[in-house]
């Protein structure tokens, strides 16, 4: 058999609307996702703990997690931890390693699938929650759940695969049998972020605790709700007390504390990247692994032999899908200047019929909120950078205003005539705002494309064969697509495209989702017998 067919056999992604769209069955998707919210909405504004070796700790202090959509409405109330709780935290990670390290790696297969069973069952509620908790439309939060879903089987089938990454080896001599074994390293710190907080905190943690290891998890302070909950399905499925422990609170007690504590022998992180430089930094002194995932300036580069509505759809759906807040979101797009004019003119318009602004409960919104005032903030002062050194052709203006007034709500902004060296060409925004260039062929494009210094995703649209894979030889980014109508450079499945970047994208360049990602939380052990 091809170890391509070998490498997916036994595994099947998720694919919840997707499904259902094939099968003519979406208001079945509709009908249990508003069920899932209604639900959701009777339980707001409980108040939630910390979960430390399986106990629920109450905090001195709390802060409430708001809707971005409204943010009158909390969400719920979430303990803030000290210093001090994460200490205890992190004793308790420590305390249960020996145990949960030993233990046959097939038992941790088997509660970790079943824990994937559990998030099936669930799903139409993580979904309902992530709307409400960080304004994801209701497809793209089931898609972020489908992805988590993915993760709990996907690593599993690769873990029992390769035989928990066990290796006979050769003889040196005709007396010594050689084995090597990938071991777990101890407690990790296991660091969330906003905007994809079921199907990353997922993947990490999964990652993480399928090999042996054990954590504290921080989610971030926006969205803690899903994490919490998903911290319940562990338990549901069967994880030990102390293996995962939930630490709610800020990045200065309880983010700090953990990188400071020689306690935690991993960091896995996805964030931005001046924080991830000092994640690495830090991991320095305990010569500690750190898996680090830093954002992406994502390009797309559309040629003279690209089919433009493609290309069009591919770089709407990139650059504005959950309001341009996705690591892979698309930031800047290189024409040739034989197609520009039309391009723009239709790029346009597609934003215009199909970026519907507006409460991302309801099924036909495209763009829902920002996560934070902060952030709407920061997209209105990126704007003014832009039509300093630029013009902009759409959008610009905040949308929160009349029914959307207590949101932070912005417009789908594109924009034209930025210099190569201009600070919106060069720095992550996560915000929807994509900026255009024309450039005279492919080889301008692909240099342009590589000139910043992250190196995430990247889209290539063109008909002609040689052109694609001149962009795979020359393009400096992980994950790479060509004429993806779907997303132009988002939109990685589990098991299909490994997420994972480049320079200063990444710290590793081992894709989450990929067959290289678990053997990270690990170290190696050769064992010989004479």
């Amino acid at each position: 058999m091809p170890a391509t067919q070998q490498l997916t056999k036994g595994f099947e992604n998720e694919n919840t609307v997707w499904r259902l769209k094939e099968e003519n069955r979406l208001d079945e998707f509709h009908k249990r996702y508003d069920d899932a919210l209604a639900k959701c909405r009777r339980e707001l504004g409980k108040a939630y703990t910390l979960i430390v070796d399986g106990e629920r700790v109450s905090a001195k202090a709390s802060f409430d997690d708001t809707n971005p959509t409204n943010t009158k409405e909390v969400i719920g109330r979430f303990a803030a931890a000290t210093t001090e709780d994460t200490t205890k935290a992190i004793q308790s990670a420590t305390a249960a390693f020996p145990k949960w390290s030993r233990l046959d790696p097939k038992e941790r297969i088997k509660i970790l699938r079943r824990a994937g069973d559990l998030m099936r069952q669930r799903k139409y509620e993580f979904a309902a929650w992530m709307t409400l908790e960080n304004g994801k439309p209701r497809v793209e939060s089931m898609n972020d759940v489908d992805e988590a879903v993915d993760f709990l089987s996907y690593y599993p089938y690769l873990y029992e695969k390769n035989d928990a990454f066990h290796t006979t080896m050769f003889k040196p001599f005709p007396n010594e049998d050689c084995q090597s074994y990938l071991k777990p390293t101890g407690a990790w710190a296991v660091i969330a972020p906003f905007n994809f907080p079921v199907a990353i905190t997922v993947g990490m943690t999964v990652g993480c605790i399928l090999t042996g290891n054990t954590c504290v998890l921080k989610p971030a302070s926006d969205t803690p709700l899903v994490a919490y909950k998903f911290v319940e399905l562990l338990e549901d499925a069967g994880v030990p007390d102390g293996v995962v422990n939930f630490v709610t609170g800020s990045g200065s007690s309880v983010g700090q504390t953990l990188l400071d504590s020689p306690a935690i022998r991993g960091v896995v992180f996805t964030g931005s990247r001046d924080v991830g430089l000092k994640v690495i930094e830090s991991g320095h002194k305990f010569a500690r692994p750190s898996i680090i995932e830093m954002g992406g300036k994502n390009p797309i580069i559309v040629t003279a032999k690209a089919d433009v509505e493609k290309a069009v759809e591919g770089v709407g759906r990139s650059a504005f899908g959950f309001s341009g807040q996705k690591c892979s979101a698309a930031s800047r797009v290189y024409i040739d200047k034989k197609l520009y004019p039309e391009f723009t003119k239709r790029l346009v318009a597609w934003t215009k019929a199909t970026c519907k602004i507006g409460n991302p409960e309801q099924r036909d919104t495209f763009i829902g909120p920002v996560i934070t005032r902060k952030a709407h903030d920061q997209y209105l002062e990126f704007v003014e950078r832009a039509k300093k050194g630029g013009k902009v052709l759409l959008g610009g203006k905040s949308a929160a205003t009349g029914a959307l007034a207590n949101g932070h709500f912005v417009e789908p902004t594109i924009v034209e005539g930025l210099s190569d060296d201009h600070w919106v060409t060069c720095n992550e925004l996560f915000v929807p705002i994509v900026a255009l260039y024309a450039v005279s062929g492919l080889e301008e494009a692909v240099r342009k494309a590589n000139s910043v210094e992250y190196g995430l995703t990247a889209g290539l649209f063109s008909e002609d064969p040689k052109e694609v894979q001149y962009f795979f030889d020359n393009i400096e980014a992980g994950v790479c697509y060509a004429n993806r109508r779907i997303g132009g450079s988002t939109g990685a499945i589990v098991g299909g495209q490994s997420f994972g970047g480049w320079k200063h994208s990444s710290s590793t360049a081992r894709g989450a989702g990929g067959p290289w990602y678990l053997q990270q939380f690990c170290r190696e052990q050769s064992q010989t017998r004479a």
